[in-house]
């Protein structure tokens, strides 16, 4: 059942109220007791994502990632071979006489 929010045009009493859809809206001010509450447009709510790493264009993982066994001990990045440089060719073009 969702929260209606009203206000009274005529004491600024604003107040909210919990109502099923299909209840007919307050028209009677609980403050002032006059009649011409106006139903305000909410908000609605927020979407709350709780744990970490879950958005809403994310899917489940099937399977969750394995630990490395063997304990504490960590694998040694691979060595990464040399790689040879070549002196930078120069180009040289005869200049253009004007």
């Amino acid at each position: 059942m969702p929260t209606y929010e009203y206000v009274c045009p005529k004491c600024h009493h604003a107040f909210e109220a919990f109502q099923s859809m299909s209840a007919a809206p307050l028209t009677e001010c609980p403050k002032c007791g006059k009649r011409g509450l106006t139903r305000l447009i909410g908000g609605g709510s927020g979407l709350i994502f709780k744990g970490s790493g879950f958005y809403i264009t994310d899917y489940k993982n099937k399977k969750a990632p394995e630990k490395a066994a063997g304990g504490g001990e960590k694998a040694a990045p691979p060595k990464a071979e040399p790689t040879k440089t070549e002196p930078a060719k120069a180009a040289s073009k005869p200049a253009a006489a004007a």
